[in-house]
């Protein structure tokens, strides 16, 4: 290996050459206590900044043990180390100066989430610490000496403040590797509870802005309604309590502003852990949950959402239904189906981002076009049994139909920004204002027939069965009101979709990647569409579907192996190799973080090019 004094003779040697004499720097080198890495070096300083990387030996770096003994506190540490290395870099950075990107220091921006990333790695006996770095130029002459600054001056006084247990605030690492252990306890007893979701008291949900994660000031603190409340038992916090959401049809309830959507989006980003002082600590949901809505123009691919949609007009196949250009109902239906195949044990639903008639399809509706010509079988008809077949929950949003108050098993009305159970209430309207609406049905049903009798016997050419038909018709619509009450199982579906290699991807000796944000990443020029996943939370997420699209395409999809069994697969290998062993050599990525199973699904099913084998 080479010394850090042979480091600083290379670069005195190519001061003042043509840029691309840096990447002879390219190696490892040996500085005290820690190596560092110079693993890609940018073209010229105006392109993406060179990749370096740290690693310091366990026992050098001497943090206790018990901090990474588990996956989840793993994580946590390694969240927190780059939290402080980036506050370190944040002041050293653009210290040295030159053209382009010259003295950028940088690594990634962790927000309010607790994700798994390639920038710091706790493994194989050290911790490995990945950044970026703008080597300095002159125009495009280099400028050893600024260079020179960074890696012998300001580089080392970073790694020393953040990566070694002497130097940091432990106390402040202590309190994230608790809340992390609370956060883990909480979760696990989800389920032997009976809960999909948990929300503590003293939570803080809104927050700062539309465009911010940061919590809002002076909101109101989230206290549970004492029907729901619970007691959660952690591991350094206590018991804690705070509103428990069972399994089943939960409904939020309420007048606009009130905080519906709110309490949505908190129980949607519990599928994370947060960060001490985000307010939403203890909001913790089922690992699983999917944010479930349309998605007006997106691609579908051999999906079966005939449980929802069938009987087209055009006679299409909707048990493998494909089109590149889908509706908000079938876009929604396909969303549904596939966080099914993800293995989604919640759905998280709010009405003013669904198809209004994939969701409800009202009484009047119902009489005036028959059940025979409306292909769609509504959400609100195949919740309960999604529930009580599947084992699938659902939180629905909805501020303008009572329909969903006749299956729901809970319903909160959210009331300036406080819960209130109002179950029992709900239930109790509702049944009143069926038996109504049944007797008022029947009086003007009664009515009507007599009106066609007369009318009809005047009539030429008019069938004499009207009155049969009319009475079939009534039958057909109390059998809906029965579906809608809970009756009728979730009907069988396709669960077997095997996509074809990109054999075209596959011929491409180089496929450029992009990711716009959490909006969209490429592959080559086709492009997929990521903004209504709106569990994703960070750039790097994105990026990381993009590396695990590619991946999936040229080494897991052989027309053989299901999305299911591609999505196991893959969580497999990130869980025992993490995100770099996407890279066939060392030179990983310093910019991803870990997305969840649903996203990586929902990713390779919105590629416009995915085929799926028909055989």
């Amino acid at each position: 290996m080479n010394t850090a004094t042979e480091l600083r003779n290379k670069l005195r040697s190519i001061d003042h050459r043509g840029y691309p004499a840096y990447k002879e720097l390219r190696g490892q080198y040996q500085f005290g206590d820690y190596i560092l890495s110079i693993d890609h070096v940018q073209g010229d300083p105006f392109a993406s900044p060179s990749r370096l990387s740290v690693r310091v030996e366990r026992e050098k770096a001497k943090f206790p043990a018990e901090y990474y003994d588990t996956p989840v506190k793993r994580i946590t540490l390694q969240d927190h180390l780059t939290r402080l290395f980036a506050g370190q870099v944040a002041g050293g950075s653009f210290q040295a100066k030159g053209s382009g990107k010259s003295g950028l220091l940088a690594v990634s921006r962790c927000g309010q989430q607790v994700l798994e990333r390639t920038a710091m790695r706790i493994q194989d006996g050290g911790l490995l610490l990945r950044f970026e770095a703008g080597f300095p130029a002159n125009g495009r002459s280099i400028n050893a000496g600024e260079l020179e600054k960074m890696l012998f001056h300001i580089l080392p006084e970073c790694v020393h403040r953040s990566l070694y247990y002497a130097n940091i605030d432990r106390e402040r690492l202590r309190n994230a590797i608790e809340l992390c252990e609370d956060q883990q306890a909480v979760r696990d007893s989800l389920e032997p509870m009976g809960l999909c979701a948990f929300i503590a008291d003293g939570s803080i949900l809104p927050r700062e802005s539309g465009i911010s994660e940061k919590p809002m000031k002076n909101a109101v603190p989230f206290r549970s309604p004492e029907s729901l409340r619970v007691v959660m038992e952690t591991p350094h916090r206590g018991r804690i309590e705070g509103m428990g959401i069972p399994k089943g049809i939960t409904l939020f309830a309420g007048g606009g502003y009130h905080g519906k959507t709110t309490i949505l989006q908190a129980v949607q980003n519990g599928v994370y852990n947060h960060i001490g002082g985000d307010g939403r600590e203890l909001v913790i949901t089922d690992a699983t949950a999917f944010k479930l809505r349309a998605e007006d123009g997106r691609s579908i691919t051999g999906v079966d959402i005939s449980p929802f949609i069938a009987n087209l007009p055009n006679r299409k196949d909707t048990t493998r239904f494909s089109t590149e250009d889908a509706s908000g109902s079938t876009s929604q239906a396909a969303n549904l189906m596939e966080a099914l195949e993800s293995g989604s044990r919640l759905l998280l639903i709010d009405e003013d981002t669904s198809a209004a008639n994939f969701m409800v399809r009202d009484d009047l509706m119902a009489q005036v076009i028959a059940p025979g010509e409306e292909p769609i079988t509504p959400f609100i008809d195949r919740v309960r049994a999604m529930y009580e077949d599947l084992g699938v929950s659902s939180m629905i949003v909805a501020g303008s139909s009572g329909a969903f108050f006749h299956v729901a098993d809970t319903v909160i009305q959210m009331k300036e920004y406080v819960p209130v159970d109002i179950t029992e209430r709900a239930k109790q309207t509702a049944r009143l204002y069926a038996e109504a609406g049944a007797g008022r049905q029947s009086g003007g049903a009664a009515g009507t027939r007599s009106g066609a009798a007369e009318t009809q016997s005047g009539a030429a050419g008019t069938p004499s069965g009207a009155a049969e038909t009319q009475s079939g018709e009534a039958e057909i619509r109390s059998s809906e009101a029965g579906t809608r009450s809970g009756r009728g199982g979730f009907p069988a579906y396709c669960r077997d979709r095997r996509p074809l290699p990109d054999m075209a991807l596959r011929r491409e000796e180089r496929i450029k990647i992009r990711a716009m944000g959490t909006g969209e990443i490429s592959l080559n020029k086709d492009g997929v569409e990521l903004r209504y996943l709106e569990q994703l939370k960070d750039a790097e997420q994105s990026t990381a579907l993009a590396y695990l699209l590619k991946y999936a395409q040229l080494n897991l999809m052989d027309g053989q192996k299901s999305i299911a069994q591609i999505g196991e697969l893959l969580e497999k290998q990130l869980d025992a190799r993490g995100l770099e062993s996407l890279f066939e050599r060392g030179d990983v990525s310093a910019q991803l973080a870990r997305p969840r199973k649903q996203e990586i699904l929902a990713c390779i099913n919105r590629y416009r090019r995915l085929r799926m084998n028909e055989k």
